[in-house]
């Protein structure tokens, strides 16, 4: 599923409707109809229905919405916002076809003082206000009239985007809160971005037939990682493997103060699937951490003050892949050990302080042929950019293409809506996942998760978004099954691994 930005899905309508010819009043048509279809199973019969209308193709789709609700016998207000000259193209069509139909419209014009005093009393708004073109602050009336609706206790469904909120994200001043938004035929960045995020509530997607190849021919390759991709690409095991065939795996993290968080990278990794795994440990803290975790083998490395003192000679270790990172600390050591192990011939995941260090090895990282996967959440990505945590949060999208492009890696940009980033640029948006997340130790799990899927996957683009999703569900369930938001531990989500791992076979 296609994310777009709003130039794109501009393009992507010219496309449809001057090269492949579907007229622009079918498109509209088919927009109301598949939101009718929505909307239809969503809303009660007895209830009083307000459909608010712009000007434009959002404001043309609520005059077919309002249209077709009225024709099943709802009990419906269509309040056209604007002049009702300004109603231009296929909307005006739109609107034609609903007054032929037999249908009365109020206009907001001139019965203000009326509107301000009905919107109290409707149980669902459909918001057809303002669309995808919107640039800058929300003027009035409409700003009035959202105000209105927010303070309303409606529930709100939202055509497309919230109104007010920048289709691409950004800063929103005057904007819907909407309970739910039924977005056209491609979700919007700003769906997947905040503060835009927030106004969208619950998001469903409609398909109003427009061409696949419409699409790809004028969007760029950002798509959203769903629970059918996890399906289809998650590995199945043969049943002739034994421990070296899911990969050799080397984690390489802990000093003095931080010994939980590599215990956490080493059990996710199992729990994920990897055959065998080394824990390379500076040997100040081997006493504390060699029973946490039975199951792997353990690679004491020589300490200072805690934490390793330099560089690591790995060249005696069989190993298939590497992820280092958490617990390591920021010593003046860490700096050679991580330049030393970005050296390593094989697939490595950096997280955590590894990438505390990232302008002094980055160099090193242009030259690697392995695939090499760093999980930053905004601050790391930050740091490594040079950029203010604001300056990440508002372009997630362009900063991680860029430094995957720059550096030909594998972006994770954590946070809420987790965008994986290929070294092509092609963009993969997690859904997945809960407040509950917000935790010490959660990133280190999902380092040991990506770095297990790698070993068990042919493609690491599937192997880091599948991890990426299985994380986030873990949380999920986790909710689901009786867990509130506050309480959840890292521990947790590894333990919920595997009802997430057996729920994806059961579907296979």
């Amino acid at each position: 599923m296609h994310i777009v930005t709003a130039a794109e899905m501009y393009e992507i309508d010219r496309n449809t409707i001057e090269q492949i010819g579907i007229s622009a009043d079918s498109l509209m048509e088919n927009a109301g109809q598949a939101l009718f279809h929505v909307l239809r199973e969503r809303i009660p019969h007895s209830a009083l229905v307000a459909v608010l209308a712009g000007t434009g193709n959002n404001g043309g789709d609520g005059f077919v919405v309002a249209r077709m609700l009225k024709s099943c016998g709802y009990d419906v207000d269509l309040w056209l916002i604007p002049p009702k000259e300004k109603i231009k193209g296929a909307a005006k069509t739109a609107l034609t076809t609903y007054e032929r139909s037999g249908y009365d419209i109020k206009e907001y014009i001139g019965n203000e003082q009326y509107f301000a005093e009905q919107v109290r009393h409707y149980d669902v708004i459909i918001d057809a206000l303002l669309g995808i073109g919107i640039q800058g602050a929300v003027r009035s009336p409409y700003k009035e009239i959202i105000e209105l609706v927010n303070r309303s206790n409606a529930i709100v469904y939202a055509v497309d985007i919230p109104s007010g909120t920048p289709a691409d994200g950004g800063e929103v001043e005057t904007a819907v809160r909407a309970d739910v938004t039924i977005t056209i035929q491609c979700p919007k960045l700003g769906a997947y971005t905040f503060p835009t995020a927030d106004y969208y509530g619950e998001l469903l997607l409609v398909d109003i037939g427009i061409p696949p190849i419409a699409v790809k021919r004028n969007a760029a390759p950002r798509f959203v990682w769903k629970e059918d991709d996890v399906i289809r690409t998650l590995p199945k095991r043969n049943r002739s493997s034994h421990k070296g065939t899911h990969g050799k795996l080397l984690v390489v993290g802990g000093s003095r103060s931080m010994t939980g968080a590599i215990t956490l990278t080493a059990k996710a990794a199992l729990r994920s699937g990897a055959g065998l795994l080394t824990m390379a440990v500076p040997d100040d803290i081997y006493s504390v951490v060699a029973n946490r975790v039975p199951e792997a083998m353990y690679y004491p490395c020589p300490a200072r003050d805690g934490a390793f003192s330099g560089a690591m000679d790995v060249s005696a270790l069989d190993i298939d892949a590497i992820a280092i990172g958490p617990g390591l600390g920021r010593t003046d050591g860490i700096r050679d050990l991580v330049s030393s192990i970005v050296q390593q011939e094989v697939p490595i995941v950096i997280d955590a302080d590894a990438l505390f260090f990232w302008n002094e090895y980055a160099a090193l990282i242009r030259e690697r042929k392995a695939a090499t996967v760093v999980t930053p959440h905004p601050g790391e990505m930050a740091r490594m950019l040079d950029l203010s945590i604001n300056e990440v949060e508002s372009d997630r999208f362009g900063v991680s293409k860029r430094l995957a492009t720059e550096y030909g890696i594998y972006v994770v940009l954590k946070g809420p809506y987790t965008i994986v980033t290929a070294p092509d640029g092609s963009q993969y948006v997690n859904t997945t996942g809960n407040p509950a997340m917000a935790k010490g130790g959660s990133g280190d799990v999902l380092t040991g998760m990506i770095a297990a899927f790698l070993l068990q996957h042919h493609s690491a683009q599937e192997a880091i978004s599948n991890a990426v999703w299985v994380h986030g569900k873990a949380a999920d369930m986790l909710v689901e099954r009786g867990h509130s938001q506050w309480d959840v531990l890292a521990g947790d989500l590894i333990e919920a691994i595997p009802a997430v791992l057996s729920y994806v076979q059961e579907k296979q």
